[in-house]
């Protein structure tokens, strides 16, 4: 069996192969973009090509990896290619100190813009950046002493250093070649998987310890530097700017181009772009025939979205799995420990008068318990007693109208979910919330990364952590398969693993048996088991008496939001009002 250092050592040597290629491949595209004699025209069409694709990039990255909309971008574009125009032209400040202004300026109303619009998603989303679209557009034409209106501005200058536009393109190109590898290597990142969470389930990725918040601020600011960026270089590549080169119909079109060549790739943005930009070209000869050159123009968009859901670089990418050789190599993997932070105290979990009204519904009335450390503590009652609604409450998606929560204390009460998960708490869902697009691997790394994790926090530890949690629920030699790849008993596991990873004080298990057949609930019995002599501390719901009475040390119950007795599970389960709850009045007066 090979080691972690090797499998990381085999990967480094295979990332540095294809970096090698990569910049062989924008060399030879530079040196072509610099020697070979374009006339004029070929070379504005190249210019605007490799401009609007720094841009279209920055889509990939807000919409591609996080999920968010921009219909905005030409906005940013605008804003960039303004900056290096009246920068250069009325104010004579350097193309350079002008892109490191219009980069500043982008990045301002970038993350402005993503935190007005932290709590809104979907339509509402699209029509706050369709607003800030349009106003930034009103601006340019009738802000006349500072934008030069409708007129624009001409005679911006080039950077000296590049001063004939075959060697500008070339600049072009090489900024574009950077920026595409680093967009490329983006989702391999943390913060890449915190916004790939995002996307693929916010509630989970709050409950791992992401700051969803952050995470969406930050996708839009860096999509916003990427078409600031593309604004002024193509401002410094067409010397002239107007308000109509930047308006919402611009930023229709940079959105069409990335959803053409494939949303989750700088090499789909590039793609969809060339083509967006050359199919018109191409069809020059039909222009003589009134409307038939838009009719054959939209209708090859048409098919291309239709037949190409994932656009053309996604459709050409599943085709070319067939043929890659992906580097498997198994590894010795230490077993997972579960290091516990220093005790404050025997009361790990202290739960004080803790209610959630939902208008005149209490459905979570004034209860008060106390999980002990190292314990197994399940919380049970009859359906619509208010189970699932505490647990929401201690792990932050509900605001408790009333009461206190204290972990390992700390006053959680009113802490963001990712705060509690850096504090020590960790959960699963009773509905399984895992992120569907990647690797088991992936799931469980993301569940490492929580700020707090007091084990080693270097990628490699990471990447052998996960695979250590995988390992311990018994799907350690399927880390690298998609989640959806998994039986719904598995993916169950990897839900838990993720947990395990994050080395929580305390892990909340929200029904983990629903949905398991007799033999996987007895499999989950053991895991349990296996979980708890390692010393942590569960609080586990689960209308399986069987399974709680195999794992459970102390038992509350509750009915109707309110608790109704607590002890051990002896004494709770044969209590009167525990057989009420869930038998009737009946059965307790036969028991």
């Amino acid at each position: 069996m090979t080691s972690m250092v090797d499998i990381h050592r085999a990967h480094a040597q295979s990332h540095k192969r294809g970096l090698i290629a990569y910049i062989i491949l924008i060399g030879l595209l530079v040196y072509v973009a610099t020697t070979k004699q374009f006339d004029a025209y070929i070379t504005n069409i190249l210019m605007q090509a490799v401009t609007y694709s720094v841009a279209v990039m920055g889509l990939t990255v807000v919409l591609g990896l996080c999920g968010q909309i921009n219909l905005a971008q030409a906005a940013f574009f605008g804003l960039g290619a303004y900056a290096v125009g009246l920068g250069t032209v009325d104010y004579g400040i350097s193309f350079w100190g002008c892109i490191v202004i219009g980069i500043g300026i982008v990045l301002f109303f970038g993350a402005f813009l993503g935190t007005s619009t932290l709590r809104l998603g979907g339509h509402y989303l699209a029509m706050v950046t369709i607003s800030f679209q349009q106003i930034l557009t009103l601006v340019m034409i009738n802000w006349i002493p500072v934008t030069h209106g409708p007129d624009g501005v001409s005679k911006i200058l080039k950077p000296s250093l590049f001063p004939t536009p075959q060697s500008y393109l070339g600049f072009c190109v090489v900024v574009l070649a950077v920026v595409g590898y680093l967009v490329w290597h983006l989702p391999e990142t943390k913060l890449g998987r915190a916004m790939r969470a995002v996307r693929d389930n916010e509630l989970a990725a709050g409950v791992t310890g992401i700051d969803v918040q952050r995470t969406k601020v930050i996708a839009f600011a860096i999509c916003a530097l990427l078409g600031g960026l593309g604004g002024c270089l193509f401002a410094g590549g067409f010397a002239y700017v107007s308000p109509d080169q930047f308006s919402f119909a611009e930023s229709i079109v940079f959105l069409t181009m990335v959803l053409l060549g494939g949303v989750s790739s700088p090499v789909g943005a590039v793609i969809g772009t060339g083509l967006l930009i050359l199919i018109p070209e191409w069809l020059r000869f039909l222009k003589s025939i009134p409307g038939l050159y838009l009719a054959i123009y939209g209708l090859a968009v048409i098919l291309i979205v239709l037949f190409m859901p994932d656009g053309i670089w996604g459709f050409v990418s599943q085709k070319l799995k067939r043929f890659r050789k992906v580097l498997h190599l198994s590894a010795d993997v230490p077993e997972l420990e579960l290091v516990q932070t220093q005790a404050h105290a025997d009361d790990v979990l202290v739960v004080t008068s803790l209610s959630k009204h939902f208008g005149g519904l209490k459905a979570v009335d004034e209860i008060s318990f106390t999980v002990k450390r190292g314990s197994v503590h399940a919380l049970i009652g009859p359906n619509g007693s208010g189970k699932t609604t505490t647990l929401n409450v201690l792990s932050g998606l509900y605001t408790p109208t009333g009461g206190s929560v204290s972990l390992d204390g700390h006053d959680i009460t009113h802490a963001a979910p990712h705060m509690r998960t850096a504090v020590g708490l960790g959960r699963t869902f009773q509905n399984i919330r895992l992120f569907r697009s990647m690797t088991a691997l992936e799931n469980v790394i993301i569940g490492g990364e929580r700020s707090g994790n007091p084990v080693e926090s270097g990628a490699l530890a990471r990447e052998e952590r996960a695979r250590a949690a995988l390992n311990f629920v018994g799907l350690g030699d399927r880390a690298e398969e998609l989640v959806t790849s998994f039986s719904y008993g598995h993916q169950r596991l990897i839900e838990i693993a993720r947990a395990l990873a994050g080395n929580p004080t305390v892990l909340l298990l929200d029904e983990p048996a629903a949905g398991l057949n007799s033999t996987e609930k007895m499999e989950l019995r053991d895991l349990l088991k296996r979980i708890a002599a390692k010393g942590l501390t569960i609080l586990i719901i689960d209308h399986d008496m069987t399974l709680v009475g195999a794992v459970a040390e102390h038992i509350t119950v509750l009915n109707f939001g309110r608790r109704i007795a607590d002890g051990d599970p002896v004494s709770v389960l044969n209590h009167p009002d525990v057989v009420t709850a869930y038998l009737g009045s009946d059965a307790n007066a036969a028991h």
